[in-house]
């Protein structure tokens, strides 16, 4: 249950900028006021006072792109699976994300939205589940990544109108080149869902084509998609060009090289990024055997790998992705906030969430210099403190 909390002596990264020194109430779960400076008298007199001590108050961050972490993943179809990640993602910060699916039998798939929905009903102790990615199964299977070759098909409508039958999905991946997936996309967005384009060969035509259809997205841009070439600008030039797409970027400096990700950010800005984990089981664990989707898989040195090689999702956090992002681009840190919280807020259509601006939810964090989080606020209530 929330309470008044009143947050003072901090810098506030608010909608419309940054505030060097002020002051935020929090109370019923929503932002009531906030200033520049000190807090007025008697303002929250009977709120929880919380010193910042000089540090950032930013917006909570959103992950649209999480399989797993601490063990666990979303294909196990266990709701108390997806709780354990749920307070592990909040101690870095994130206040809401999609758990991701895998390629799979329909069967698996089914169970695992089936308990996506079952915990989505649950009362919430960490980030704040706000449904599913389908991430396959009607990918290209020579860009399949981590996903199961035996597993990846082109779309059926009997098969999608059963997963978008439970009601959790907000977001799946598809290939577009394939003309059974195109027919799926206006579907989805009849479903209020997100249509995201990625483990693809597809052309930049077919790209723009599926743009027109209603995709809006691509998912984690450069990897498991063909490279940009100057004769054929593919999914990649696509993405980078086309203002209507938004690009998913695994910032973890493995998936996508420093480089990479300025280049990225020169062509979309933040507005057009939306920073992912792509997180596994192993993330939040030490180096060991863990699995994606039922595949076994392999993290070394904090990355991990499938027994072909492919790199199988990440171990990278959410706040850590920001910070990478600013290293690689040479900004300061809170100018690239917004790519892990505005910006995949207005993606999901979630107008009260993403900012920090009167009326909007109360999903804050405290971050010191190095951005690590000292607490995560999820609609008023505390769900991690340092």
């Amino acid at each position: 249950m929330s309470t008044a909390t009143l947050f003072h002596n901090g810098r506030i990264h608010t909608l419309h900028g940054p505030l060097p020194e002020g002051w935020l109430l929090a109370e019923g779960g929503r932002i009531a006021a906030l200033g520049a400076g000190a807090p007025p008298a008697g303002r929250g007199r009977r709120a929880m006072p919380v010193d910042l001590e000089g540090n950032w108050l930013a917006p909570g961050l959103i992950d649209l792109h999480a399989h797993g972490a601490l063990g666990c993943d979303a294909m196990n179809a266990d709701p108390e699976a997806l709780r354990i990640m749920a307070r592990f993602y909040a101690s870095h910060g994130v206040t809401g994300f999609l758990a991701a699916t895998m390629s799979a039998p329909a069967a698996e798939i089914e169970a695992a939205l089936a308990a996506i929905g079952i915990a989505m009903g649950q009362s919430a102790d960490g980030a704040a589940l706000l449904g599913a990615h389908v991430e396959g199964p009607y990918l290209n299977a020579a860009q399949r990544g981590a996903q199961e070759a035996q597993w990846v098909r082109t779309a059926r409508a009997a098969e999608y109108q059963a997963l978008f039958a439970s009601g959790v999905v907000r977001l799946i991946t598809l290939a577009p080149e394939s003309p059974e997936n195109r027919t799926l996309i206006p579907y989805a967005r009849r479903q209020g869902a997100l249509v995201s384009l990625g483990h693809t060969q597809a052309d930049y035509d077919t790209m723009r084509e599926a743009m027109r259809l209603g995709a809006t997205q691509v998912t984690h841009l450069f990897n498991a998609m063909a490279p940009l070439h100057h004769r054929e600008p593919g999914p990649v030039g696509a993405a980078l060009s086309l203002v209507g797409l938004t690009c998913e970027l695994i910032a973890d400096r493995v998936h996508v090289h420093p480089a990479a990700l300025a280049l990225a950010y020169r062509c979309k800005g933040p507005g057009g990024i939306a920073l992912v984990t792509d997180a596994m089981a192993g993330a939040g664990m030490p180096d060991g055997d863990y699995t994606l989707g039922g595949a076994a898989v392999r993290v070394r040195d904090g990355i991990a790998r499938n027994a072909e090689g492919a790199l199988a999702g990440s171990t990278l956090t959410l706040e850590r992705a920001v910070a990478h992002m600013a290293l690689a681009t040479g900004e300061p840190p809170e100018r690239m906030l917004p790519m892990a919280s505005r910006t995949p807020a207005r993606c999901l259509g979630l107008a009260s969430k993403g900012d920090i601006a009167v009326g909007r939810d109360a999903d804050l964090i405290v971050l010191d210099e190095a951005l690590q989080v000292r607490m995560t606020m999820v609609r008023g209530t505390v769900a991690y403190q340092r």
